[in-house]
């Protein structure tokens, strides 16, 4: 029998029974959904409010913030931009993304990880989605900890790889639809780049995940939790043992497609100079390495951002 609904784990629960249920999430599904998490709910409250606000600026304002040059590490990225890989419709999505600030004279500074864009308005954009990201950052931290028990290394074993890593808070905002029957969806089915995601929960429902059996799933994680899904980047460290699943947003029915849906996205990376090379305990006879050449972060990342439309 199919499972079809995930499980809501405790971070408050004791590392090594964390760590062994959603290392078991992970494996089943590729997701999990995760409460008790470190991060202020009232920052999270004024996220939303702002992220609101913004999306609803002029159009003209808003697109002063798009940098074509920098494939949308920074600033604002519009509507119909993005696609999913060998998708033949673009995504009906816009959004922000907020990055790492890094020491002065980081030799990690490039096109890849430039300096923050930040709007004129809404008041406090900065202050709230700085501590925000920082939040998600040391929550992101603490969930790699337990998978990393779940894979047998050493708790730390990811911190190296994540100091200074090119992590990335997405606002989005996926306006209303005047025709839900097209064949465009609001996000086509794509895997994530990124070592994992963590994602706060949206009003407006959409968000499935493709099971080993394919059908969707519904992804949507209760009041009080968040999504947490495995990345590109740990799929191919774990030799695919940790699957990167499929997944998307589809068009909400003819009731709801007059609202706008909202959603918050933080994309865990590595350091863009880390090298991605399979762990030997994810190696063996039945299960050869899939990857046996290495490759940086970066180099990882520049691929697929070509691959999705944002760099040319």
């Amino acid at each position: 029998m199919a499972l079809t609904s995930l499980p809501v784990l405790s971070l408050a629960d004791d590392k090594a029974s964390f760590s062994q249920a959603i290392g078991e999430s992970f494996r089943t599904f590729g997701f999990a959904l995760v409460k008790d998490f470190d991060i202020d709910r009232g920052l999270i409250d004024q996220a939303w409010q702002l992220s609101e606000q913004f999306f609803a600026l002029p159009e003209a304002e808003k697109r002063s913030y798009h940098d074509p040059a920098i494939g949308g590490a920074r600033g604002y990225t519009p509507f119909g931009v993005e696609i999913a890989k060998d998708a033949k419709h673009h995504d009906l999505k816009e959004f922000w993304h907020i990055g790492r600030d890094l020491p002065e004279g980081s030799p990690l500074a490039d096109a890849s990880m430039p300096p923050n864009v930040w709007p004129a308005r809404p008041d406090g954009f900065q202050d709230v989605f700085s501590e925000l990201y920082r939040q998600f950052d040391a929550t992101g931290a603490t969930i790699l900890s337990r998978i990393a028990v779940y894979l047998g290394l050493d708790e730390h074993w990811f911190d190296r790889g994540i100091e200074d890593g090119n992590s990335v808070m997405r606002l989005l905002h996926y306006p209303p639809l005047e025709n839900v029957e097209g064949e465009a969806i609001r996000a086509g089915a794509h895997g994530d780049i990124n070592l994992i995601t963590l994602l706060l929960g949206a009003e407006e429902a959409g968000l499935e995940l493709l099971g080993k059996d394919g059908s969707w799933i519904n992804a949507s994680p209760p009041e009080g939790a968040m999504v947490i899904n495995v990345g590109d980047m740990l799929e191919r460290l774990t030799n695919n043992y940790l699957p990167s699943t499929i997944h998307r947003v589809r068009n909400p029915d003819a009731t709801r497609a007059a609202f706008s849906r909202y959603s918050m996205p933080f994309f865990l990376h590595l350091r863009s100079d880390f090298p991605i090379r399979t762990l030997p305990q994810c190696v063996s006879a039945e299960c050869p390495d899939r990857y046996p050449v290495a490759i940086t972060a970066d180099d990882f990342l520049q691929q697929r951002l070509r691959e999705i439309g944002l760099k040319k």
